[in-house]
């Protein structure tokens, strides 16, 4: 007979990666259900933002693709690095969505700049939360 030994755990309170752990998971949750909607709905969203329906949905897709990838790092063992990382690129995302924003390459609505401006917003509070989440781990 084999003995099955159980998993080491502690309790949630002596956790320190709890709050990048959440952070990574509700960005990569809030990114896979917005995408789903974005695609779903590209043809609607169209007329309202000024962007073309392929654009919409080829936009969602990347969005829940995106969503599958950060839950994916969710899981690592060693959060640091991912963390950082997704830091990097949500403070980059945002700049990004700023510049295209203001140099006007895109023809985009009042809806669309509003939408946009949320997006900018969205990333911004994510690499926000994560960043919180990275400062409480250990050296």
């Amino acid at each position: 007979m084999t003995a099955v030994t159980p998993l080491a755990t502690r309790p949630i309170y002596d956790s320190t990666d709890s709050l990048l752990r959440f952070a990574l998971r509700l960005d990569a949750t809030l990114s896979g259900v917005v995408g789903l909607s974005i695609a779903l709905l590209a043809d609607s969203l169209s007329s309202l933002t000024g962007l073309s329906s392929v654009a919409e949905f080829s936009g969602g897709a990347l969005l829940v693709l995106a969503g599958l990838a950060v839950y994916a790092l969710a899981a690592a063992p060693d959060l640091r690095r991912v963390g950082i990382a997704l830091i990097v690129g949500n403070a980059m995302l945002t700049v990004a969505t700023l510049g295209v924003l203001a140099s006007g390459v895109l023809p985009l609505t009042q809806v669309g700049v509003a939408a946009t401006v949320a997006t900018a917003g969205y990333f911004a509070l994510m690499g926000y939360l994560q960043y919180l989440g990275v400062r409480r781990l250990p050296a």
